[in-house]
């Protein structure tokens, strides 16, 4: 699930509280379809949630996989950013196609889930 695009210049220049990512996070509702058809002439509604940052660890992740991206950003360059970052939001690629330059922040599937409720325990990291 995309969640909001990669601004590099932003990202690197602001703190996970000030980010859009922790922004859209904040409160959002989260509408899951059921997919019918490329022509995508209509759509069936699977569930609604409501979702914020209110777990301490959830948010704690999230801030480190933020923390991981800008820190790529600003040591690395945005082109080294990969798909693998990240437990629970990565920074993928946007756009059609290979080569594609734009990224964006996308919730990974177990945490999609965790999002709408279905039950999934979202994989935090364990302490040694």
């Amino acid at each position: 699930m995309a969640i909001t695009m990669i601004d590099q210049v932003e990202v690197a220049s602001k703190e996970f509280e000030q980010s859009h990512l922790f922004n859209k996070l904040q409160k959002m509702v989260v509408v899951a379809r059921v997919f019918q058809s490329q022509s995508d002439n209509y759509s069936l509604v699977h569930s609604v949630a409501s979702f914020d940052l209110d777990n301490p660890e959830i948010y704690e992740q999230v801030k480190a996989d933020y923390d991981l991206v800008r820190e790529t950003i600003r040591t690395q360059g945005f082109s080294n950013l990969s798909g693998k970052m990240g437990k629970l939001v990565q920074p993928r690629t946007k756009g059609q196609g290979h080569g594609s330059t734009s990224r964006a922040f996308y919730a990974r599937t177990g945490f999609v889930a965790h999002i709408l409720g279905e039950g999934y325990s979202v994989p935090l990291p364990v302490e040694p």
